[in-house]
């Protein structure tokens, strides 16, 4: 009988000894694992990537190991400058200040882009990020002549810049959520150049999409088409949503950021309610998950087996310091210090090993062409980036 018991209790000291093992194994694990030593590895990839006017990183299929490149013409080019710019902030290292400059000034070109609404990604991520490191003329001179071009599509009757001009069989005046944020452009170049014009017309503009653009929910619509002579809404859709009741991730975030960056320049109570009330919209969402990186589109017909889009969750973190500040209601904060304690993490950030110049795996870009979904994309580096250096601001 002392004999069984004996084995008994060596059993379960065995049993003991080994869940207290693997109990520790995985503390250990997890204290290995060091977020500021796997971002600066991130990037150093950023610093080693060659310096190319023809090949602005915008995303990167890690099974392909294949980086798409792009011209200064596509709407992403001002998001890797940016990231430069980002990083010489974090790091103080001259040598992402030296590459920002030299990336940044391939996108000068762009000033004279009148085909596109997207100025403000293009010039402002780029020239604006570099402004708040050095007080350069001629950087002031290029926002304002981009600013200048990008009116030029601005409709009077319609009172809102045109975004895109392909699809023209369909749309007579498309106007997109993402449009907002082009905004901060027109407001900066009132700033540097006196002239009310470019405010006027980033209010009106403001305006209109805040009428037109949101649902009984506070969650937007993707795209509006207007009617050019008559100013009245033709339809509302969706280009890269599941569908055009859903409300696709990314449109979600640049509503509460556009919105209250255009309060930051207006103090209009108006767009501070909608940028809460839509801010609401997604942390209260069923669909939200519990570690704040969102699916691509909360509809989503498949959630939870739907790639997440951490570029919708960044650019939302970065937005709700923001509006934190205006408004110091924690659960904004909370929010975003969930979303960038989540994001940096080994099921994020990409392996010391991938040679790409990219920090964060699994955003997702257009669903209507099947790209870029679940993948390292550059905005989604954009806006963490952003993120970090606004929470440690406060």
């Amino acid at each position: 009988m002392k004999r069984i018991f004996m084995k008994h209790y060596l059993f379960k000291s065995i049993i003991f000894l080994l869940a207290l093992s693997t109990i520790l194994s995985c503390k250990q694990n997890k204290q290995e694992y060091n977020a500021e030593n796997a971002l600066d590895i991130r990037f150093k990839n950023l610093k080693k990537y060659p310096v190319d006017s023809l090949a602005f990183p915008r995303s990167y299929q890690i099974t392909k190991d294949k980086i798409k490149k792009v011209p200064s013409k596509d709407w992403t080019s001002g998001f890797y400058a940016g990231n430069l710019w980002q990083i010489y902030e974090i790091t103080k290292d001259e040598a992402y200040k030296n590459l920002a400059k030299k990336w940044t000034a391939f996108i000068e070109k762009e000033k004279f882009n009148d085909r596109t609404h997207d100025m403000g990604f293009k010039v402002f991520c780029s020239f604006g990020n570099g402004l708040n490191h050095e007080n350069n003329q001629e950087y002031k001179d290029i926002i304002v002549k981009s600013a200048q071009t990008l009116i030029t599509r601005y409709n009077d009757t319609v009172e809102s810049i045109r975004s895109w001009s392909f699809n023209k069989e369909r749309w007579d005046f498309p106007v997109i959520i993402d449009n907002m944020m082009n905004l901060e452009l027109l407001f900066e170049a009132t700033k540097i150049s006196k002239d009310s014009t470019f405010h006027k017309i980033a209010v009106k503009h403001a305006n209109t999409t805040l009428k037109n653009h949101f649902r009984a929910d506070n969650s937007t619509w993707h795209v509006l088409d207007y009617n050019p002579t008559k100013g009245n809404v033709r339809m509302r859709v969706t280009h890269q949503g599941i569908n055009d009741d859903s409300s696709w991730a990314r449109g979600q975030g640049w509503a509460i950021y556009g919105f209250t960056m255009a309060y930051r320049y207006t103090k209009d109570k108006r767009y501070l309610n909608q940028a809460k009330a839509t801010a609401a919209f997604v942390l209260n969402h069923k669909n939200l998950p519990e570690d704040g990186i969102p699916y691509w589109d909360y509809d989503a017909p498949n959630i939870p087996n739907e790639p997440r889009d951490v570029s919708a969750g960044a650019i939302v973190a970065s937005a709700l310091i923001e509006l934190y500040g205006f408004t110091k209601e924690e659960s904004y904060l909370n929010y975003s210090k969930k979303f960038l304690k989540n994001v940096q993490t080994s099921t994020y950030i990409l392996p010391g090993n991938i040679e790409a110049p990219f920090i964060l795996d699994h955003s997702s870009g257009d669903w209507s062409k099947r790209a870029e979904m679940d993948e390292p994309i550059v905005y989604g580096d954009y806006y963490f980036l952003e993120a970090l250096l606004r929470i440690k601001s406060l």
